[in-house]
């Protein structure tokens, strides 16, 4: 085996870990026991009562869980009374999060709604009651005591997804193709309600197939890629980062490419359904060819990237773009563009098709500048809260 195949089992191993701890995560999530205060009280307009815990109120809506119904939504002006014996801290629109000192001035403590109004009864409990539609978010105290003043442990924290697809014939040619890849990303805090401030992402993707026949030698294809981010935002929006990267492409002659740099990122949008990020780096990058070491690279370049999430009820659409000059060997660029389309089927699974096209320019004679892949397979969607 050589270095640069211990290299990329190395990182997969790594990620395997992450995976496995997320995982558990979520797990240990689900099985938090309940807590045994006694039942908050819903009066809905109507007179209807129900019995339960207040889980939040978020964009005008109160999410209220109870044994017989589950977590059930209703919207504040359906809602008559609540009251609430756990400790709650009340977010107004007006007021902005800026860092672990601004947290004095959220209202904390017990909650009673009456008449359009919430009165928090706490030791920084306003003078006078809060109006329900100057109220943009009702969070649980130590939720949210927890989400500015305390960091996720390693495992602890992860969202993403798994992807595994597979083609198998047998016939006068045996042909076997495994594809897969693995998306981990991991932004403190993980609410809505506060501003980010660090976002950690993994990804892994992988195709591996073989074909061979009697009396003829066999041939493979290979393609992986890797690479890792770390995000520190400096400002609602506005973020440094830290990344590497490393692809392995047997059919460009492409035994391993390492890429290391660092830079600037924007939120270019931040939407509930849509997301969209543009980033920029200066990098070190070195290319090893399996042709010979005459091929071999060392760069300095950039990573220009473009990324682009939208959900819906029906489809979750993912796209990166990426384009890598070289300042030192301008023939040396490259670029890729991977797009994704899930489709929720049962739960946490999805159906997945995509695809992804690389571009090499300086690939060695004889191989192929371009690689385009097309995959589909079923994914698995976790999710872990700290």
């Amino acid at each position: 085996m050589n270095n640069y195949s211990k290299v990329l089992r190395l990182m997969s191993f790594v990620l395997f870990l992450v995976v496995l701890g997320a995982v558990a995560g979520t797990r240990a999530q689900d099985a938090k026991p309940a807590s045994g205060a006694a039942p908050d009280v819903l009066v809905l307009s109507d007179g209807d009562v129900l019995h339960g815990k207040l889980v939040k109120a978020v964009g005008g809506k109160v999410t209220f869980h109870t044994e017989s119904l589950g977590d059930v939504e209703v919207a504040w002006d359906k809602i008559k009374e609540l009251h609430a014996a756990e400790k709650f801290s009340v977010l107004e629109k007006s007021v902005k999060l800026r860092g672990k000192k601004s947290t004095a001035q959220i209202p904390t403590g017990t909650i009673d709604v009456e008449g359009a109004a919430i009165t928090v009864l706490g030791e920084n409990a306003p003078a006078a009651p809060i109006a329900v539609k100057n109220a943009a978010f009702v969070v649980d105290a130590d939720a949210m005591d927890n989400q500015i003043h305390r960091e996720p442990s390693f495992f602890g924290g992860w969202n993403g997804a798994a992807t595994a697809g597979a083609t198998l014939v047998q016939a006068t040619q045996n042909q076997y193709t495994f594809s897969g890849g693995i998306g981990l990303v991991r932004t403190v805090p993980t609410v809505s309600w506060l501003d980010p401030r660090n976002r950690t992402q993994f990804d892994f993707t992988g195709s591996f197939g073989k074909i061979t026949q009697p009396g003829t030698t066999p041939s493979k294809s290979a393609i992986y890629h890797m690479d890792a981010e770390r995000d520190e935002y400096i400002s609602s929006r506005l973020f440094l980062l830290v990344q590497a990267a490393w692809d392995h492409n047997f059919a460009q002659d492409l035994q391993l490419q390492q890429i290391y740099g660092g830079g600037l990122g924007v939120a270019l949008m931040k939407m509930p359904r849509q997301e969209a990020d543009a980033k920029a780096t200066v990098q070190y990058e070195k290319q090893s060819f399996i042709g010979g070491t005459e091929s071999n690279q060392n760069l300095i370049g950039s990573t220009f990237a473009l990324n682009y999430v939208r959900r819906s009820r029906l489809f979750a659409f993912t796209q990166e773009l990426d384009f890598v000059p070289a300042y030192n060997t301008p023939s040396a660029y490259s670029a890729s563009e991977n797009d994704t389309v899930a489709f929720p089927t049962y739960k946490n699974f999805a159906f997945s098709v995509g695809t992804i096209d690389s571009y090499l320019n300086n690939a060695p004679m004889g191989a192929k500048r371009n690689s385009f892949q097309f995959t589909m397979g079923m994914t698995y969607a976790f999710k872990s809260k700290y």
